[in-house]
């Protein structure tokens, strides 16, 4: 069942979240509702897969990240780096 929710957020914030969300073809209901469902799913073993772009985390930190950042890449650097 949903149940409409209202928030306060800085409208750059918003603005940069609407724009991610159109370029996904996404909706910023589903998009705010998959970022608090992966915060806060309890069971662990039969979490669903699902991924948080660098957009979303810098909009939970604060940082912001470029969004033609290689995360594969970056990924397949910490592992080379953490395997030395």
């Amino acid at each position: 069942m949903d149940t409409k929710l209202t928030l306060k957020l800085d409208k750059s914030v918003i603005e940069r979240a609407k724009e991610y969300a159109k370029k996904n073809q996404v909706s910023l209901s589903r998009l705010i509702e998959n970022y608090l469902a992966s915060l806060t799913q309890k069971d662990n073993t039969n979490k669903k897969e699902i991924e948080i772009s660098p957009f979303v985390k810098s909009i939970a930190t604060g940082v912001s990240i470029s969004s033609d950042i290689d995360a594969r890449e970056v990924y397949r650097e910490h592992l080379l780096e953490k395997y030395k």
